[in-house]
């Protein structure tokens, strides 16, 4: 295998599995949109007249969608994730196929969370072979071990929605959950008892696969309305008795943190916002999912309504302290690609200005519209940041892939400032490292990052410094914050036991090689 070194200075392969790979060679260096390539198409479907020829798109059950769907051995399919940790289909299509017989398949979440633990099995058995997508908990770790046949891609949600327009992952039959449907085809997540909110990540798939195949538990009279995902673009409907439990979307880092340390990083990222060049009247943000994002959200409410400020619109994820901002008239527009709790979904069914955002409109850095490049400030998290502020947000210390990319680096790419909100260290491992595990999202489009040991500026961003000169913050170089750190923990953790093997590419959102992500050594249990 043939390496390079990438802008960056991370040793990627330039081939793997017979596909050409592209070394990363900066954020805002796009070598794939200046191959004058065009949009990737499906193809022509046949539409005849259903009282004429007889045929429904209804589906006895599951198993018959599968079986009219065509899928066979060695094809690509898909799920999405906004029912996140209550989601049953991944596991039902898989369990349909392992009775079927049907083998080699490569699996394209928009994300997979530990309750798709049983995707384990159905790589031994053979009925997958690779995943293309983000895996949080059991199956990255799985992975991580070296349990799966093939190299793994992770992408971020505009990296995701990029590969399959431009064509660089093909999905043979796309599966969508959907909280509610009619028998043509149309869905919507608002209406039923699996409601989950929009269906953003699934419209790509519903466009660009070959087959589109509804699955729902909620079957309502033609027509569907709202519409979501539209007939048009639906081949089959499967019914069956639950698609997910709509508990299982608050889950994990879905909740405000009650950690004093976390409380303060929080407070000292909205002061920063409260004076920053941004904060003002009009001004955009995206809001993470994370504790300390969502406590930011707060103290960012609380310092907008002293101060008389009206934000034009919040990027989400949409949480109800979203909601909140937008029912006491501080933000005037939300903008959708995901909901995280039941006040949000009940939020985008009924607010006229709560409104969905497919993913290409999120953050596709090929689409013509961005949303991220519209943004104003965006606070994300991470998993380990560097003294070149590389943040890596897949792998722990070390080395297990154990989380995905969601929409990281296209905030940072696109917002004017990226702030990496974050504890130092986390049970006496530092989050602030000379040198990351694993590169996510690229120092250059992270602007600020913000510890309970100070503030750190990145050095590229002379204009923030020269403002913030001469403030009364704790603004401190990140040197002298690791040199802090270094001091608490005692220095560098061991560096992971790694082999040779690459188990997973972490593409940027371009489409180009950023890092890998290596077998971690023994074995997984």
């Amino acid at each position: 295998m043939k390496f390079v070194e990438n802008a960056l200075g991370r040793h990627v392969p330039v081939e793997i599995e017979g596909r050409e790979l592209i070394p990363y060679k900066g954020a805002f260096t796009d070598p794939i949109s200046k191959m004058a390539r065009r949009k990737y198409a499906n193809p022509i479907p046949k539409s005849h007249p259903e009282w004429l020829t007889g045929e429904s798109k209804l589906c006895k059950n599951l198993e018959d969608a599968v079986k009219r769907s065509g899928l066979s051995n060695g094809m690509t399919i898909s799920f999405h994730h906004h029912l996140r940790n209550g989601d049953y289909v991944v596991n039902m299509v898989l369990n349909v196929c392992d009775k079927l017989g049907i083998k080699d398949l490569t699996i394209a979440p928009s994300a997979l969370f530990p309750i798709h633990k049983p995707v384990i099995d159905y790589i031994r058995n053979g009925v997958v072979r690779n995943i293309h997508g983000s895996m949080n908990g059991p199956v990255g770790k799985f992975v991580s071990y070296g349990g799966l046949p093939g190299t793994a891609v992770l992408r971020t949600h505009g990296g995701r929605v990029r590969a399959i327009e431009d064509g660089d992952l093909k999905i043979d039959v796309a599966f969508i959950a959907a909280p509610c449907a009619d028998d043509y085809g149309n869905a919507n997540g608002v209406y039923g008892p699996s409601a989950c909110g929009p269906l953003a990540y699934s419209y790509v798939d519903a466009m660009y696969a070959d087959k589109v195949v509804i699955v729902t538990d909620n079957l309502v009279e033609y027509p569907c309305l709202p519409i979501s995902i539209p007939s048009t673009h639906v081949d089959y409907v499967g019914i069956v008795d639950k698609i997910g439990d709509p508990e299982g979307i608050v889950s994990g880092t879905l909740r405000i943190t009650r950690s004093p340390t976390r409380l303060y990083i929080a407070n000292l990222a909205a002061k920063f916002i409260r004076e920053s060049p941004y904060y003002k009247n009009n001004m955009s943000f995206q809001t993470g999912a994370g504790g300390i994002s969502l406590a930011i959200t707060k103290d960012l409410g609380e310092f907008m309504e002293q101060d008389g400020i009206k934000a034009s619109f919040i990027n989400g994820g949409i949480t109800k302290f979203s909601v909140e901002l937008f029912k006491r008239g501080l933000v005037r527009k939300l903008l959708d690609g995901q909901v995280f709790d039941p006040v949000a979904i009940k939020s985008f069914r009924d607010d006229l200005w709560h409104q969905e955002t497919p993913m290409t409109m999120y953050a596709n850095i090929h689409s013509k519209g961005c949303l991220v490049n519209r943004q104003d400030i965006g606070f994300l998290g991470a998993t380990e940041v560097d003294l070149d502020f590389n943040v890596n947000v897949n792998t722990h210390s070390d080395g297990l892939l154990l989380h995905g990319i969601g929409g990281h680096t296209d905030v940072a790419a696109g917002a004017k400032l990226a702030m990496i909100v974050i504890p130092s260290y986390r049970k006496r491992i530092p989050v602030l490292r000379k040198r990351v595990t694993t590169v996510t999202t690229p120092g250059e489009t992270i602007d600020v990052i913000v510890t309970e040991l100070g503030i750190a500026i990145n050095p590229l961003r002379k204009d923030l410094i020269e403002h913030f000169k001469n403030s009364k913050l704790p603004i401190s170089s990140i040197e002298d914050i690791y040199s802090d750190v270094m001091k608490i923990v005692g220095g560098e953790p061991e560096e992971p036991k790694l082999k040779e093997r690459i188990i997973a590419l972490i593409e940027y959102r371009d489409g180009t090689i950023i890092d890998v992500v290596r077998q971690v050594e023994g074995q997984y249990n």
